[in-house]
């Protein structure tokens, strides 16, 4: 289907582009194998998913090792696999700083600092402990902050599973989006978040053993590591100024244009290490709501340490495959190819009506990018193998290249794992802050505990069907990520201030929550519009002419945060705060934590929170 026109019912159904493999009969078992698995989970779990408990926390009686795997592997979907694979391919190495500085110390605050709070509390959710701490009003605002949020969310997943098989399989995207929205809603709906929760376990081992092949087997082609960086260099020569900051995490941030990111490390320090990071993994209720389900404190503690060690380790099955794409992919003729951005595809997508305006769209996005002027003009002209790839098909164009029969069926099944595991994950944390932030203290107080379980059930179906429409969104976005890290400064940004100030200032007033929360989502989504309308103010938001895109959205957060402080701290000193009696559980220092049993030092997270952060600072030293 193209962008420009409508979808007749026989191209919806049919497989409208040429694939680029063909699976066999062992690669199509094993994907029906996991579709089958994943369905027998949900109807498996219905019978233990009847209480609101059951439901929506999955009744509390997760381990440390399965919820810190779940709360890693929630993270982990296709919209990572293939989104960071595909800003590899953009950035080269500095995608890795969403793996590193962007995650590592935000889940070790969170494991050591936040959970004594969220647990103790007993909250549903992170809109929850709002209420607690601020109001009915601060809560209201951040949960429809939040569900819009998770609905956009889940739309990038569902978008980035479809782009899956269209490049695969050759399936039109809007019929790829149907068929796995469907195997969501019925999961999920029948065993809530057990069920997601057991899936991502599963998904988790999928994605290691499906993905892992390609890095291994690109880099023995492109001769180790050493040869990597040799052939990246070669054929990065003359695209951009230094080529080699491709391969440096922070050497080469002291200046935007220095590197292919255009970014400043104060951005990726407090735009991104502090304000999205933090704002992600500690209020982001999508990962906490799996460390929510752990059996006691210790166990809610220890889950987050578990996923950090893991998630140090997947820029291998991420990172590297975008950066070995650079070099490996090709196209029919034997010439490298070179990959587009996502607007790119669709613009010319669109030429493909035969309208002459479309064309020219086509022709203007293409002489934006660096493909050789050649190539334009077959693309141009709809020559035989000028087709255009967008960043986001970095990762399944690897696994075409490199795995045969059966192992691309597996890597097939582990991308499509991660798009059930990143929708699902989205889709029940929606439902569990609309039910319990929504539905029953603004529709319906007095329900009973089975017919709140009923609603979520109901809202997962509706969140689903508005997901299959913000899907399409993606489609007019430079890359997913781009798009997603959007979001994120929009909506978390503004939600990281109001909660610090809330957990660890004693004086911060309900009045001062609320308008902060309120005022600094407006402000970070005021200016996205503004440089949308006006794409000159890029260089006043991220403070140079010279900053791009990423660069735009670390910094728009870290003034989002700002601005949230200042009304927080603005607001609190001239109104009158709640006695601190009744902040027992909520902040700190006005709380009193439960004493844990005393444990062997192996067992104690202090111990292994020190370990991971001796791993994390060699890495970066290492990739300097």
């Amino acid at each position: 289907m193209s962008a420009g026109g409508a979808a007749s019912l026989p191209n919806l159904l049919a497989l409208s582009a040429a694939p680029l493999a063909r699976l066999g009969l062992l690669d199509i078992a094993v994907i029906a194998i996991y579709f089958a698995v994943v369905l027998w989970i949900g109807f498996y779990l219905k019978g233990r998913s009847n209480t609101g408990e059951e439901f929506f926390l999955a009744g509390r009686e997760m381990t440390a090792w399965i919820a810190g795997l779940s709360f890693v592997s929630a993270n982990l979907g296709s919209l990572e696999l293939m989104g960071w694979a595909g800003s590899a391919y953009q950035y080269g190495i500095l995608a890795t700083h969403w793996y590193w500085v962007g995650a590592i110390p935000a889940m070790l605050f969170l494991s050591l600092m936040m959970m004594p709070f969220y647990y103790v509390s007993k909250t549903h959710s992170v809109p929850g402990y709002l209420h607690l701490r601020y109001g009915g009003h601060t809560r209201t605002v951040a949960a429809f902050s939040f569900a819009t949020e998770m609905i956009l969310m889940s739309g990038v997943n569902m978008f980035a599973m479809a782009v899956v098989m269209k490049v695969v399989l050759g399936w039109n995207i809007t019929f790829s989006i149907l068929v796995s929205s469907v195997a969501v809603a019925l999961y999920v709906g029948l065993g809530g978040l057990r069920s997601a929760i057991f899936n991502e376990v599963l998904q988790f081992v999928l994605i290691w053993g499906g993905a892992l092949l390609v890095p291994v087997l690109g880099l023995v082609q492109a001769g180790g590591w050493e040869g990597l960086k040799a052939k990246m260099l070669a054929n990065l020569a003359g695209t951009f100024p230094h080529p080699d900051s491709y391969l440096h995490l922070w050497r080469d941030t002291g200046s935007f244009a220095a590197n292919p990111m255009g970014v400043h490390w104060t951005g990726i320090v407090f735009g991104l290490g502090f304000v999205i990071s933090f704002g992600y993994w500690t209020t982001d209720f999508l990962v906490v709501q799996r460390v929510l389900a752990a059996r006691n404190l210790r166990a809610a503690r220890m889950a987050p340490i578990i996923g950090s060690f893991f998630k140090m380790a997947v820029p291998f099955i991420v990172i590297l495959p975008g950066l070995l794409g650079l070099v490996l992919l090709q196209n029919a003729d034997g010439s490298r190819r070179q990959l587009v951005g996502e607007d790119v595809v669709a613009a010319c997508a669109a030429s493909a009506t035969g309208r002459p305006a479309n064309a020219a769209a086509c022709a203007a996005a293409l002489r934006k990018t660096a493909l050789p002027e050649a190539y334009q003009q077959k693309v141009l002209r709809g020559a035989p193998g000028a087709d255009l790839h967008s960043y986001n098909q970095a990762l399944p164009l690897m696994m075409v290249r490199y795995l045969g029969p059966g192992l691309l069926g597996l890597g097939i099944t582990a991308l499509i794992a991660g798009f059930m595991s990143g929708m699902a994950g989205n889709v029940s944390a929606f439902s569990t802050v609309w039910t319990y932030d929504i539905y029953r203290p603004l529709i319906h107080k007095r329900g009973t505990d089975s017919h709140y379980v009923l609603v979520g059930r109901l809202s997962i179906l509706a969140g689903v069907a508005v997901s299959i429409g913000a899907a399409y969104l993606v489609m007019h976005a430079h890359g997913i990520m781009d798009y997603v890290q959007a979001l994120f400064s929009i909506f978390i940004a503004p939600l990281l201030g109001v909660i610090l100030f809330g957990m660890f200032w004693k004086r911060a007033t309900p009045l001062a929550g609320f308008l902060g929360l309120l005022t600094g989502i407006v402000f970070s989504g005021s200016l996205f519009v503004w440089v949308k309308l006006n794409p000159a103010a890029l260089a006043r938001v991220a403070l140079s002419p010279d900053a791009r895109p990423m660069a735009e959205n670390v910094f728009r957060a870290a003034w989002a945060f700002l601005f949230t402080a200042v009304v927080v701290l603005a607001v609190s000193l001239v109104t009158k705060p709640r006695p601190v009696a009744e902040l027992e559980g909520l902040v700190y220092g006005a709380t009193t934590l439960p004493a844990e049993e005393p444990a062997p030092f192996y067992k104690n997270e202090w111990m292994w929170a020190g370990v991971v952060m001796v791993i994390f600072v060699a890495l970066n030293v290492i990739f300097w």
